[in-house]
């Protein structure tokens, strides 16, 4: 059975954001952080693996764990993120430390901000530098020509760093609920080639 979690960027994703559309589809469940104004990077890193240590593997994923040593690594990849913008940075500096990574079947990676530009946020000063290393689960990237928080070749760059499938929508914004998306069909189809 997969889990689907969802992960919001900066100041949450609001009810008309596909995200939050998706949220009630699925079902999913978003992952909930102390300070969506001010995201300290390590805390937000912190409620995603208790998030995840919170979610208890399906019984024959528990029964083929006990009997090889090696199937929770092969068998239990029942885990797949929905990100946003700074939750695609959630993503890739969490999979950075955590030993929980042989969970996670994929990861939707949409609109991450430029975390070197120099009009990044001073609330977010906690998530510089960018983790920018590859992720250790398949993922795709979906970039915007017109994002006004990353331009397309940093967008482009940051996907080749973590190792992800490229998707360019072009001219869609910041891809949430002002981009006009709705709930998004595109995205919904991308994200079941990651479940399946």
């Amino acid at each position: 059975m997969t889990t689907y979690l969802i992960l919001p960027g900066w100041q949450n994703s609001g009810p008309q954001h596909w995200q939050s559309l998706w949220e009630t589809q699925l079902p999913a469940q978003r992952v909930m952080q102390h300070d969506w104004m001010h995201p300290l990077r390590g805390d937000w890193i912190t409620r995603l693996e208790d998030h995840l240590l919170s979610i208890t593997e399906h019984p024959a994923q528990q029964l083929r764990r006990q009997s090889a040593e090696n199937a929770l690594k092969n068998d239990a990849k029942d885990i797949v993120f929905i990100s946003h913008s700074l939750g695609c940075h959630l993503v890739a500096a969490w999979a950075a430390l955590s030993k929980q990574t042989h969970r996670i079947r994929g990861a939707l990676l949409v609109a991450p901000p430029d975390g070197l530009r120099e009009q990044f946020p001073q609330e977010l000063k906690s998530w510089r530098p960018p983790v920018l290393q590859k992720l250790p689960f398949p993922s795709i990237c979906v970039i915007s020509s017109n994002d006004p928080f990353c331009d397309l070749q940093p967008g482009k760059d940051m996907a080749a760093a973590w190792g992800s499938e490229l998707i360019e929508l072009g001219d869609k914004g910041h891809i949430n609920a002002d981009s006009g998306l709705g709930d998004w069909p595109q995205g919904c189809a991308l994200l079941n080639r990651l479940a399946s």
